[in-house]
């Protein structure tokens, strides 16, 4: 069984995500101490909400930095979820400017309606494309849908967008740079596609 530690920022309920990583196999340990978090195969970052205060509870915590020297030190699989994703970011722009913990380089922006339809916060079931060979994405076909909720998105360099979906004038819906990877949406709450993906998760 794969251990994954589940980062435990104390802005977010982790009870499904918990729940979502036993059914796929994983042995879960939800945890804010930063010595426990060094010590992970596999690391979970969930979240939601704002951007500053999770930030703000990661820095009070210690876990901003343990995140940090973990993965200068080690190559080990890690995976933001939803606002998780957004943190690995350099900063965001929402409400003012605020520093991420600059895993990989960009910046998280507002999202724009583009089409008639298309409401902030983009809520809902939505479909996603990622780039060819993704491990993450294995066994999942071009179109999987999974389910969102935000009203900001990263920007990043073209080499490290994992996925993208179509709507909202196209945006990034994971990203990855070696075995660091963040999705935006929800696979705890993504049903099928959701739980494939997170069985990928376990097997990097």
């Amino acid at each position: 069984m794969s251990s994954v530690v589940i980062v435990n920022s104390g802005v977010c309920n982790l009870d499904s995500i918990r729940r979502a990583v036993e059914e796929c196999g994983g042995n879960p340990l939800v945890t804010d101490d930063p010595h426990l978090v060094e010590g992970a195969d596999r690391v979970i970052l969930p979240g939601v909400g704002s951007y500053a205060a999770a930030m703000q509870a990661l820095n009070a915590k210690g876990l901003a930095a343990g995140l940090r020297n973990l993965l200068a030190k080690r190559d080990l699989p890690f995976l933001g979820i939803c606002l998780g994703m957004q943190l690995m970011a350099t900063c965001s722009r929402e409400f003012g400017i605020t520093e991420g913990l600059d895993l990989i380089p960009g910046e998280i922006v507002p999202l724009v309606a583009t089409q008639a339809g298309e409401r902030i916060p983009h809520m809902g079931w939505n479909e996603t494309f990622p780039r060819p060979q993704t491990a993450l994405w294995q066994g999942l076909p071009d179109g999987s849908d999974f389910y969102f909720v935000h009203s900001y998105h990263y920007e990043c360099a073209k080499v490290d967008v994992m996925a993208t979906c179509p709507s909202y004038g196209g945006f990034t819906a994971a990203v990855a740079r070696g075995y660091l990877m963040g999705v935006q949406f929800h696979p705890e709450k993504s049903q099928k596609s959701g739980f494939q993906l997170l069985r990928n998760f376990l097997k990097i």
